[in-house]
């Protein structure tokens, strides 16, 4: 251990400060990744603390070292499915020419956002059904979201035809309309991608502002996706069933690895600072036998280093908390 001129301590350094709020980071994950699967499988009203510590494999010490009681966690939850869904629609309208009208940006967000929602029913089920019983912090929430997909819809005002004078509570009517139909799909669990609805609720976001022809060729528009989504599934937490503490030694080896595939034992010790050989060695064999590292060199009964690299679950791990 380090010390200063004056005898004390050192403090720990940037890269260990680094990789322990990657640490936390990986909990926070944890624990927004359980809630939403148990507001998906059980309602958000059944939820408890109990319940999401069980589920992410962590402890209460833990939990309320991240978030002060059950209500928290899941404003927290409804928040970053809030920034990923944002995140998705935006991409895809930038990715559009610029010159794309009101109509066409819509079309292309909400096509984006039900095929969100089809590869991620627990995230759409607390974002559009289970946010309206999960405290008042997130109702709040709530109507913000729904305050600016109004302003979104409100545009279309600018578009309408001479002579077509509509009040701005019209975009308020045709948001709550879209919401109620999804809402319903959601909690039917039905079959059929959530992305088969874009036409018809194009045709219902339009009408009012371009007239019912327009809305007639939206109906019968077909609704263009890359890949067509699965249904009724989960997103895929790289967390979920990992029986080992994610220490920031941990995150250090992994990072040292992604930084670095092919590496050996000796090199990837030395990129994560651990001294000691032996123990990186069962590190190393600890992280295989969890499907987060694999090998693809022949290994010492052969007399060459081993090559490491990241699974896809190690990288998912890491780009969980902002390295992927």
């Amino acid at each position: 251990m380090s010390s200063s001129r004056n005898g004390s301590r050192a403090g720990p350094t940037a890269g260990a400060v680094r990789e322990g709020a990657q640490v936390v980071e990986m909990q926070r994950r944890r624990l927004l990744s359980a809630a939403v699967e148990l507001v998906y499988e059980h309602g958000a009203r059944a939820l408890t603390v109990a319940l999401i510590c069980e589920r992410a494999s962590l402890s209460r010490r833990t939990f309320y070292e991240l978030y002060a009681d059950r209500d928290v966690c899941l404003l927290a939850a409804f928040e970053d499915a809030v920034e990923r869904a944002t995140g998705i629609v935006e991409q895809a309208v930038a990715g559009e020419p610029r010159n794309q009208s009101w109509r066409g940006q819509v079309r292309v967000g909400l096509t984006a956002l039900l095929s969100f929602f089809d590869r991620d029913p627990g995230t759409a089920r607390l974002l559009v059904v289970e946010a309206l019983s999960a405290g008042n912090q997130t109702l709040k929430a709530r109507r913000r979201v729904l305050a600016r997909l109004v302003s979104s819809v409100d545009r279309g005002r600018e578009e309408a035809k001479h002579g077509r004078e509509l009040p701005p509570l019209t975009a308020e009517g045709v948001v709550g309309a879209v919401s109620s139909v999804i809402h319903a799909r959601i909690l039917d669990h039905n079959e059929r991608p959530l992305t088969q609805l874009g036409g018809a609720l194009m045709a219902m976001i339009v009408q009012p502002y371009l007239g019912p022809a327009v809305a007639q060729r939206e109906l019968e528009e077909p609704v263009r996706v890359e890949l067509q989504p699965a249904v009724s599934r989960l997103h895929s937490d790289p967390f979920k069933g990992l029986p080992i503490r994610l220490t920031y030694r941990t995150v250090r080896v992994l990072c040292s690895i992604a930084d670095a595939p092919g590496a050996s034992n000796k090199q990837v010790a030395r990129a994560a600072g651990i001294a000691d050989e032996g123990q990186t060695s069962k590190l190393l064999t600890r992280l295989k036998k969890y499907e987060l590292i694999q090998t693809t060199g022949i290994g010492p009964a052969k007399g060459r280093p081993r090559a490491w690299s990241l699974t896809e679950r190690g990288e998912g791990v890491l780009r969980a908390v902002g390295r992927g």
